[in-house]
């Protein structure tokens, strides 16, 4: 998927272990463990890596069940070339695939952190505390005990959730 006037390339598919940590932690997210990651991309339901004159310069990742639940994760762009509309056009490939081959009673949620949130509302999504439910979340291995607890909900923009 490479638009005739520019020399980006989206291609379906997930990137290397490695590349999927670099393009975390350039873009500011969390980096994630090479053990973690493995699996992860193995249980990938569909995803796209942005690429400029061949470098791997974004990504984005759906995973769930393949039916009734599915989840956006890992969007991100290297910082060099946001502002592009790059985002959006991820998001496009993704829920485009979405739209092709989930049921129509899925549920797609995702988590957005600051104001990416603006990008994801042009695809329809809408802020969970809207319609009386809020998003939570538990990184394992920082439960409750364990000192410097990351556990807990997300109750607004700023909502104190991890970057990824």
């Amino acid at each position: 998927m490479t638009s005739p006037n520019d020399s980006y390339e989206l291609r379906a598919g997930v990137p290397s272990v490695e590349v999927f940590r670099r393009l975390r932690t350039d873009a500011g997210l969390s980096d994630k463990a090479p053990e973690a990651v493995a699996p992860a991309l193995l249980n990938t339901w569909y995803g796209v890596v942005l690429h400029h004159e061949g470098e791997p310069i974004g990504m984005g990742r759906i995973i769930g069940d393949g039916g009734t639940a599915f989840q956006i994760v890992d969007i991100c762009v290297h910082p060099a070339h946001q502002g592009r509309g790059l985002g959006t056009r991820i998001m496009a490939a993704l829920t485009g695939e979405l739209e092709r081959r989930a049921p129509a009673t899925a549920y797609v949620s995702l988590i957005a952190d600051g104001p990416a949130r603006f990008l994801y509302q042009k695809f329809g999504f809408a802020d969970t505390a809207a319609h009386d439910s809020i998003g939570m979340f538990r990184v394992m291995g920082a439960g409750p005990g364990s000192g410097g607890s990351r556990a807990g909900a997300r109750t607004g923009p700023a909502g104190g959730r991890p970057a990824g």
